[in-house]
């Protein structure tokens, strides 16, 4: 199948290539379960993030009061003032610093809060917006609590992770003791172990002390990443108004791929018109006029005339037929999806299976945009996929129609900007609606569409 995957997914995420099951992608998200927990490698980054950020938070703080208290005391003679204006921009850099580290240790991505700076403004103009932003004074805050928070969480990693580890090494410091063995205390409690297979025991109560230090701190990371998200993130109004923008560039952008498509599909219908109904209905007046000039000298010619003018009407007449069953099918108008959709799956070359399970009609924009996915995709199959059964699905998912075409031919579906399914994702996309399409090589190749049915 080599028609379309948009190339547009990058921009407007409409058309995409599905890659696979989604993975948890912070803390947060992760499940908590043991064996998931282990496997993760947020797990293990995070302890290490924990366990070894101390070092740079006491950087960060001598810097902070050496530097507050220098600029401080110097202000009255404006070297404070210059003094002031490097540890700002210094602090801000090493907030952003800190963001890159939420990401890497505990998958949390926090977007820079600070305000838009004026396009040619002038360095003191930066200024001023950049020590008036809320946003710098919460780096500062967060830089500055940065010390007592990485002793309290160094000190739980250890306690934490120091003891799994010493249980699990027992048995080679037995055989580090050359046969002495080694004793193991637990305040009151204590156990010998005079060889490996003695300690042995102790392997398994450091694994077990290991879960409870995995658990600890995913506890922790999840409490860290939510005290960098909040001095280090957007506030509530600055995460809105963010989102608004977001939203009214995505609707601008659905409109503009909607104005192309409709432009798209009435560039089309004139080709069709032009080339194939109107050039018929030519010939057939042409057949009628030549018939009208042989009708007294040659009747015979003349009948044989108006015999392919009438064969010429009735292919004028079956074009237009298809030509409206492109615009909007009428059995779709009448009777709904489930037998518009028999109807596109009895004329495939291919078998193919038809199951829709929807609880109430959708509205008629979703049901054309679903029709004309199908018809598309099917088109698709014919002509390049090589394909021996494919199979169509489409049922309610919440309060979105998801339209799910599947075939079993040999895959391998390539971008193509100006093919039939980048149109049905602008399409699509004016509803607020998403293309995917999955086609790797050897097949199968799946083609779904998510249409909300309110927008």
């Amino acid at each position: 199948m080599e028609d379309d995957v948009s190339e547009q997914a990058g921009e407007q995420g409409e058309v995409a290539v599905a890659a696979g099951g989604r993975r948890p992608v912070s803390v947060a998200d992760g499940g908590w379960g043991l064996g998931a927990m282990a496997r993760s490698s947020l797990t293990w980054r995070s302890a290490v993030y924990l366990t070894a950020h101390a070092p740079l938070a006491f950087a960060w703080f001598v810097v902070l009061a050496i530097g507050l208290s220098m600029s401080l005391a110097t202000a009255i003679i404006w070297v404070g003032l210059l003094l002031l204006v490097v540890l700002m921009v210094s602090w801000r850099a090493g907030a952003r610093l800190e963001r890159v580290f939420m990401r890497a240790a505990f998958g949390v991505r926090i977007p820079d809060p600070y305000r838009e700076q004026a396009q040619g403004s002038g360095p003191l103009a930066r200024l001023r917006v950049m020590a008036a932003d809320p946003a710098t004074w919460k780096d500062l805050l967060y830089l500055a609590l940065a010390l007592p928070i990485a002793i309290v969480e160094t000190a739980l990693s250890i306690v934490l992770w120091a003891p799994a580890a010493m249980l699990i090494a027992t048995p080679l410091i037995v055989l580090a003791e050359d046969g002495r063995g080694a004793e193991v205390s637990f305040g009151f409690v204590s156990y010998w172990a005079g060889d490996p297979v003695e300690a042995l025991p102790m392997v398994v109560l450091g694994v077990g002390w290991g879960v409870v230090a995995m658990y600890g701190t995913r506890i922790m990371a999840v409490g860290h990443a939510l005290y960098a998200r909040l001095l280090l993130g957007p506030s509530v109004s600055q995460t809105e108004n963010r989102e608004l923008r977001a939203r009214t560039e995505h609707l601008r952008a659905s409109r503009a791929r909607g104005v192309d498509a409709v432009e798209f599909e009435r560039r089309r219908i004139e080709r069709d018109l032009h080339d194939g109904a109107q050039q018929r209905l030519l010939a057939v007046a042409m057949d009628i006029g030549r018939a009208r000039a042989k009708l007294d000298q040659d009747p015979e010619g003349a009948r044989a005339l108006i015999e392919q003018a009438h064969a010429g009407t009735k292919e004028a007449i079956t074009e237009l037929r298809d030509l409206a069953r492109g615009i909007y099918p009428a059995i779709l108008t009448d009777r709904g999806l489930d037998p518009a959709l028999s109807g596109l799956a009895g004329r495939a070359p291919v078998p193919v299976e038809v199951e829709v399970d929807l609880p109430d009609r959708p509205p008629a924009a979703v049901e054309s945009i679903a029709y004309f996915i199908v018809a598309e995709a099917l088109a698709n199959i014919a002509k390049y996929a090589r394909a021996t059964r494919a199979s169509v699905r489409v049922v309610k998912e919440d309060a979105w129609v998801v339209v799910e075409v599947i075939d079993d031919g040999v895959g391998g579906a390539h971008a193509r900007p100006d093919g039939g399914l980048a149109g049905l994702a602008d399409r699509a996309a004016t509803i607020d609606g998403m293309l995917i399409v999955d086609s790797p090589p050897g097949g199968p190749t799946i083609v779904r569409a998510d249409l909300p049915c309110s927008w």
